[in-house]
């Protein structure tokens, strides 16, 4: 390039550069500022998201585990026992001793016609072979159990694991034993080893006590108070039935009169 092109083109460069913005880093705190904005941005963008998918998915779960509880509660009282919203028509039962629970449970209340058919709750036998064993009841209004059914237990696989139907050979499962029984006396049922009339398996004695003994206790429990667990407001707590030195069927009466 030539001299003269030379000093012609420096002065155009140097107009330009005048003119040209001056392009400068950006700040610490301009990088912070439009972080942060993005982030809450994406965290609105997420839980709006989240929000959308759990009202879409809430009632599918809810109907899926309602219609899981409704097949176990059918194993211990058949539905075409009862005509009411049985999951809808229950209290609030404290943590009794009786029924081996460690917290409040509730008590679901099965009725025909508006008349009482049976109570479902749970119970739990603290002293399985393999740990605890809990338990899915069904008590008829007459004072019958409807059936007895296990739910959870770690008793061992081809020996103590007989008290579940599900794993039981026998043609008749040991556990329909406990259908139809009176529960007047049900503190007392043992196996026919112990002087009771309940069968077990050879070898295998101590999962079958335990499981006799924690329906025994949670029957004789509930039983003499079953008219005043009836009465009883849906969605209300059932503690003061439970009340040391209460009777059982003045507690009734008082439930029903509003008192």
């Amino acid at each position: 390039m030539s001299d003269d092109v030379r000093d012609t083109a420096a002065p155009v460069d140097a107009a330009i550069d005048e003119a040209r913005p001056e392009l400068t880093p950006p700040s610490a705190l301009g990088s912070a500022a439009r972080s942060a904005l993005l982030l809450g941005v994406f965290s609105l963008v997420f839980t709006a998201l989240m929000a959308l998918t759990y009202e879409a998915t809430r009632e599918p779960i809810r109907a899926s585990v309602d219609a899981r509880r409704l097949d176990l509660i059918a194993q211990v009282l058949p539905p075409g026992d009862y005509d009411n919203v049985l999951l809808d028509d229950s209290v609030q039962m404290p943590a009794l001793p009786a029924l081996g629970l460690e917290q409040p449970v509730a008590l679901l209340r099965a009725r025909r016609a508006g008349e009482p058919v049976a109570l479902v709750f749970e119970a739990r036998a603290p002293d399985g072979y393999s740990g605890a064993i809990r338990l899915l009841l069904a008590l008829r209004a007459n004072g019958e159990l409807a059936g007895v059914r296990v739910i959870e237990h770690r008793e061992t696989p081809g020996l103590g694991d007989y008290i579940d139907p599900a794993k039981d050979r026998a043609r008749t499962p040991w556990i329909t034993q406990f259908a139809g029984r009176d529960t007047t006396d049900a503190t007392g049922w043992a196996v026919r080893k112990d002087g009771g009339d309940f069968a077990y398996m050879t070898g295998a004695t101590i999962s079958a006590r335990a499981v006799i003994r924690a329906a025994g206790r949670a029957a004789a429990a509930l039983s003499p108070v079953r008219d005043a667990l009836f009465a009883l407001p849906a969605g209300s707590d059932a503690t003061p039935v439970f009340a040391p030195g209460v009777e059982p069927e003045h507690t009734a009466g008082e439930l029903k009169n509003g008192s």
